[in-house]
Formats: structure tokens, C-alpha cells, sequence
């Protein structure tokens, strides 16, 4: 088994692809003609957006929307970079919502964490080690 993509499911793709694009400096690979689907350039790996219709299509349920919870759902995506302070205040004048400020975990990673208004948790990291 190979991990292969994560899709988080979204009210607007282009508008969470767009804040991706300004926040965290990713650039867009696809936006399906439909606006229903869109992916970001993300190394091996491919994170991807899709509408909430697609999602409750393809799971034949309803779900628990991440923008519609008032506290962050229990997964995130983790980004890595070499400046945390730099990256959490561009995210945050790109839109997102700053819900813990950079610090130093005991191993010695700097850490910190925003929400993306549809409601994606995001932890902006140091690689560690």
C-alpha cells in the first residue's frame, strides 16, 4: 500500500485552491471545468479539493462539513518550512485564522497552527531533525 492523495471536501474548490496558492505558496496543477474537483502541486503526494455534493455522492451520506464545525476537526495537513513565523503570518493575510502561534516543541521543531475558512486545519512545521 502507497499513500496516494488526501482531498479535503469544501463548500468553494477555486476559493480553497486560491487561499492555498496566497497562504502557503502552492501552485495549482487542475481545477476541473466543473469547479467540482481541483489539485495543487504538492510533491508525490497530491492534495485535493473536492465540492461537498461530490463528497456526499461518492460517500452516499452526509458528514460532518470542517467549515461548519466550530472547533477543527481532528486531522490535519502538515506543511513544512524552514521559517514558521514567516509562513504563519502569510496565511493569516492570505485569510486563514491563527489558532496557535509559532512555538518550540521539546524535540525542537517550531510549530504552529491555522484554520482555512473552509475550515482545514493546517500545522506550519520545521522538519525535524
Amino acid at each position: 500500500m502507497k499513500f496516494g492523495y488526501t482531498i479535503v471536501y469544501v463548500a468553494d474548490v477555486a476559493a480553497s485552491l486560491a487561499l492555498f496558492e496566497r497562504a502557503f505558496g502552492m501552485k495549482r496543477r487542475f481545477l476541473h471545468e466543473s469547479g467540482a474537483y481541483g489539485e495543487l502541486e504538492t510533491g508525490s503526494t497530491t492534495l485535493s479539493f473536492a465540492q461537498h455534493a461530490t463528497a456526499r455522492e461518492n460517500l452516499g451520506r452526509d458528514y460532518l462539513a470542517a467549515d461548519r464545525s466550530a472547533q477543527p476537526l481532528g486531522i490535519e495537513i502538515g506543511l513544512l518550512t524552514d521559517d514558521v513565523p514567516a509562513a504563519c503570518d502569510r496565511a493569516v493575510q492570505a485569510g486563514a485564522t491563527l489558532l496557535k502561534a509559532p512555538g518550540v516543541k521539546p524535540w525542537g521543531q517550531t510549530v504552529a497552527y491555522v484554520r482555512c475558512p473552509d475550515g482545514t486545519l493546517v500545522e506550519l512545521c520545521t522538519p525535524i531533525g
